[in-house]
């Protein structure tokens, strides 16, 4: 399946199935979103052999976490793109952290570290969540495939049929009014804590 496919999904979604403990759902699952978590992993790990391991990675976590799924707050590709990222990019890091470090990282101090991750990326998936929603439908489309996924803008015309000036248009656009509405949601908070 390309990931062409698992964007247009429009199939029922299976992390339900899966946090009620249907096993077919697993392998459906792996179907239709493989592609995708593959292509992420290729672009985000310096070698196949780690692309590998961390497709495998994410396929776990998508399992552990399928209960996190509402279908009311988002698509369910969204939720498995965001989930894919937010796991290669901690592995970017504790492969860095290793690196710089002569000795392992403790037990401790990493599961400290996964902790304070798992709490950015569940306060990252709302936010990502809220902003998508709010954006016009052409430029949602075009920032999920841009943000998301991460391709490139030629991807992206192939992706869509749409012209490169348009996705390039699309995609400014959405940058700038995702920033708007960052920068409110932002100044919100502080407006209410503010003392009379």
């Amino acid at each position: 399946m390309t990931a062409k496919q698992a964007y247009r999904g429009a199939d029922e979604p299976l992390l339900p199935q899966i946090a009620a403990g249907n096993r077919a759902a697993v392998a459906k699952c792996i179907d239709r979103y493989g592609a995708l978590v593959w292509s992420m992993a290729r672009r985000l790990t310096p070698t196949s052999e780690d692309a590998e391991d961390a497709v495998q990675d994410i396929f776990v976590d998508i399992w552990r976490h399928a209960c996190r799924f509402d279908a009311a707050r988002g698509a369910e590709n969204i939720f498995i793109a965001i989930l894919a990222k937010r796991k290669l990019i901690d592995r970017m890091r504790r492969q860095k952290l290793r690196r710089a470090s002569e000795e392992p990282l403790e037990e401790t101090h990493e599961a400290s570290i996964a902790g304070t991750l798992r709490a950015e990326h569940d306060s990252e998936m709302d936010s990502m969540h809220a902003i998508l929603a709010r954006l016009t439908l052409p430029q949602r489309r075009v920032m999920e495939l841009s943000l998301v996924q991460g391709m490139s803008h030629s991807e992206i015309v192939e992706q869509t049929g749409l012209a490169l000036g348009t996705v390039k248009t699309l995609i400014r656009r959405g940058v700038l009014h995702a920033r708007a509405i960052a920068a409110k949601t932002e100044e919100t908070p502080r407006a209410a804590g503010e003392q009379p």
